[in-house]
């Protein structure tokens, strides 16, 4: 396949290019919906665009041309044999752990001068960041590269022989390394897309971010087990991407842990302050019944006040002994 898409001139337009920058494009929109819906303001987006992609190529490039691929002859000591070779992009050899690197820390310096938070901008942005990867890996497919064992299941890539590693010239089909982590990369961008969407009132700040790391490092340390242009640590047993992504996964999951616990303690304390508020508005409805009680109790008249006054006993004898000497003398 011909990598070069069309030419201006004496300029070359490579596919690699175009689908690094449709990659870039489709990350930067899909965050400015991201950002809209966790309320803040998406021209911050387009604000860090340039510094992310500047830093996040050089990062991409940096992170190549140091672990390089020596099976297939283009290592450090190449680099440093032909430097003008490292600036030589469109040839490929971008690696995915320094274009983020590189470009968190473009984002860092934006967000920063922004004074927003960084955690949830980072939140933001890795939906649109492996939606970028799920794209730029068909470079991958347009140069030949990023191919895996060989392999007899029906869905094996043709390797053309010249694009074949050395000692792989007998073999024609091999894993598609780049479609496996292309269609991972796309199933992981709904999955953060739809939590955004669907919990984002109740997710702590960091979470999607942690999310990302975690399953993009899986599939990276699974999927290079059968790849072929790693370079290996040591005896070969384990490559230095697969070191890298053990670390990220470790790292992740000790600060998702964080960021929950971070989350959860203003919630504890509210709800602290919830049931002190409760405590109080029952004794000060339990003090208001008992005044009001009190106060009928003093409006209801007491027996004594509505009744008679009974006549002294003595007086009453008294009465009555008139009454029988008055009927003596009549008689």
């Amino acid at each position: 396949m011909n990598p070069i898409a069309f030419q201006i001139g004496p300029i070359a337009v490579h596919w690699y290019g175009i689908l690094i920058v449709t990659g870039i494009l489709a990350a930067a929109y899909l965050s400015t919906y991201t950002a809209k819906l966790w309320a803040e303001d998406p021209q911050l987006v387009w604000d860090a665009l340039v510094w992310c992609v500047f830093l996040g190529v050089i990062g991409a490039r940096l992170y190549h041309v140091v672990t390089g691929q020596p099976s297939t002859g283009v290592d450090l000591q190449y680099y440093l044999q032909h430097p003008l070779k490292i600036f030589a992009t469109w040839e490929g050899g971008l690696g995915i752990y320094g274009a983020v690197a590189g470009g968190a820390l473009g984002l860092f310096i934006v967000i920063r001068r922004a004074k927003r938070d960084i955690w949830r901008w980072m939140d933001i942005t890795v939906p649109g960041l492996v939606l970028a990867q799920a794209i730029g890996r068909w470079g991958n497919f347009i140069n030949q590269e990023l191919y895996g064992q060989p392999t007899d299941l029906p869905w094996g890539l043709y390797i053309p022989p010249s694009h074949r590693l050395p000692g792989y010239d007998i073999y024609e089909r091999f894993h598609p390394i780049f479609f496996y982590e292309s269609m991972w990369n796309l199933a992981t961008c709904l999955v953060l897309v739809y939590l955004t969407w669907r919990y984002r009132d109740r997710l702590v700040s960091g979470i999607i971010t942690c999310i990302y790391f975690i399953a993009y490092s899986t599939i990276r340390f699974l999927l290079e087990f059968i790849r072929l242009d790693s370079p290996a640590v040591g005896e070969g047993m384990i490559t230095i991407a697969q070191i890298v992504a053990l670390v990220l996964i470790v790292a992740f999951l000790a600060l998702m842990i964080w960021r929950f616990r971070v989350g959860q303690k203003p919630q504890a304390a509210s709800a602290s302050a919830g049931e002190d508020e409760g405590v109080q508005v029952e004794e000060t409805q339990g003090s208001e019944s008992t005044g009001a009680e009190e106060e009928a109790t003093d409006q209801v008249p007491s027996d004594e006040s509505t009744l008679p006054a009974e006549a002294p006993a003595e007086d009453v004898a008294f009465e009555a002994q008139e009454d029988a000497g008055e009927e003596k003398e009549e008689a």
